[in-house]
């Protein structure tokens, strides 16, 4: 019967086969009532072999604890994001990704609505990469190497700023010991480069150093890449070293903790305090002598009040804490990191550029950088691409299309205002204004660079006996502090 907008059954039922998720509806006996045609894309059936059957019958490899259906019907509560192997009716095995709902009618369960997302070939890609990192894993073991690699050190790390000195000593220190790191900071400010330092430059160097996003897969892969599994565990589980395993005697590094799933927090808990840890579905307990260097890039504060993070192993993993400040607090590195990526991206691109114009570096230290380092890296590579070929410098027209409209630096040590009365100032020549910044760049550069005449050219990007021309043709005293001095 249509209801009084005009629609009925069959026209939710249309609604349904059109959308391109899988939906599986099941009466409280579970029989399946509906079954749309991504499911049954998603299964390799047709509707006509699963409408009216039981669902033990269409899937004989779940039972009732594997079922997220069936775990639906007798909890009479909803489950959301649960990752389901299982094998179908020809053999095939398939992953979804499911969110199980209970039906009720007057207060009474008459069935359940499941509605899943096929991840199978994630999932099959996934495990060829795991089964690659086994087998390169036993292959060390078997040679005595170590299993996995850290490629930066310190001497990688770019920057003079305060802010950078201060989060390179005390990481250095951190080096020294055992203990575990957390590494706080935004994203693309380089918390894996300093983790990696931190490996090199400490005890367990000649070991291996794992690393794991742990937003990048599903909490209920997670578990098994982490801890490992034993054949039999779940469908389609094999003998697989997890990552304590392969970082045994090493460094494991767990990036963006905050999304691991809580239940994960407190089997990573329990390991770091016993040191002991156990396959998903073993018998056998196994040693985990493992560094945990972890990241966030949220404030751990604003984790724990979300109720994202174990307070218990927020204690846990916090002994040293390393927070790395925002590209926009430490500017006085931008011209060292641009001078930076101009050297990597010369040989890339086939290219000699030799340095940068001072409006543009002036452009560059007045924006904010929400992206930090790796935003920066970025838009450098997207000059390049704007350049020709014979290109020695990078001028403004070369930026992309929001830094173009970035404030520039005043001349005042440090500070940041937007110049509009000097770009508005018709009485000045563009000749006059464009030696005006240049003469600035050149101020700030000494200024930042405790007037180090061969460090100010290198951020300028310039050799310093073209830094000592200008310096004589703008006037610029090259020791103000000394030859003021009374």
């Amino acid at each position: 019967m249509p209801d009084q907008h005009g629609f009925g059954s069959d026209h939710f039922k249309w609604i349904l086969n059109m959308i391109d998720i899988g939906v599986h509806l099941i009466d409280r006996d579970g029989i399946t009532l509906f079954y749309n045609d991504k499911m049954a894309e998603i299964d390799g059936l047709k509707r006509e072999q699963v409408i009216g059957k039981k669902l033990f019958h269409l899937y004989p490899s779940l039972t009732d604890e594997t079922s997220t259906l069936v775990h639906v019907l007798q909890t009479g509560k909803e489950t959301a994001e649960k990752v389901q192997t299982y094998v179908n009716l020809k053999g095939k095995r398939i992953t979804t990704i499911n969110r199980s709902y209970p039906l009720f009618d007057n207060g009474r369960q008459i069935g359940a609505l499941e509605v899943a997302k096929d991840i199978t070939g994630i999932v099959h890609l996934h495990d060829q990469i795991l089964d690659l990192r086994h087998q390169i894993y036993q292959s060390h073991q078997k040679d005595k190497k170590p299993g996995g690699s850290a490629h930066y050190h310190f001497s990688d790390i770019i920057g003079t700023s305060e802010q950078s000195l201060d989060a390179i000593s005390m990481a250095k220190k951190a080096a020294r010991t055992n203990s575990p790191v957390l590494i706080c900071g935004p994203t693309g400010t380089g918390k894996e480069l300093f983790a990696q330092s931190i490996h090199n430059a400490g005890i367990r160097k000649n070991r291996p150093f794992i690393a794991q996003n742990c937003a990048a897969v599903p909490s209920e892969l997670l578990e098994g890449i982490m801890f490992g599994t034993a054949r039999g565990a779940f469908t389609g589980a094999i003998d697989r070293a997890g990552l304590f395993e392969q970082a045994n005697g090493g460094t494991l590094f767990l990036d963006e903790l905050n999304s691991l799933d809580l239940f994960l927090q407190a089997k990573l808990l329990r390991v770091l305090q016993d040191g002991i840890m156990r396959r998903i579905g073993g018998a056998s307990e196994q040693q985990a002598d493992v560094r945990i260097i972890s990241a966030m890039n949220i404030d751990p504060k604003e984790a724990l009040e979300k109720g994202i993070l174990r307070q218990d192993l927020f204690y846990r993993i916090n002994v040293v804490n390393l927070s790395l400040p925002p590209l926009k607090e430490r500017k006085e590195d931008i011209p060292l990191l641009t001078q930076h990526f101009i050297e990597k991206l010369n040989p890339a691109f086939g290219m000699k550029v030799t340095g940068i114009h001072p409006f543009v570096m002036n452009r560059l230290a007045a924006y904010d950088w929400p992206g930090n380092i790796r935003e920066l890296s970025h838009a450098i590579e997207s000059t390049y691409n704007m350049m020709e070929l014979e290109c020695e410098t990078i001028e403004e027209h070369h930026l992309p299309a929001y830094l173009k409209n970035a404030p520039v630096r005043s001349p005042a040590a440090g500070s940041l205002e937007w110049r509009q009365e000097a770009a508005e100032d018709s009485s000045q020549s563009l000749s006059d204004r464009v030696k005006q910044i240049e003469r600035e760049a050149i101020v700030i550069a000494l200024q930042n660079h405790n007037y180090n005449i061969s460090l100010a050219a290198q951020a300028l990007g310039m050799k310093r006996q073209a830094l000592q021309y200008k310096l004589s043709r703008y006037g610029i005293e090259k020791k103000p502090d000394v030859i003021n001095r009374p």
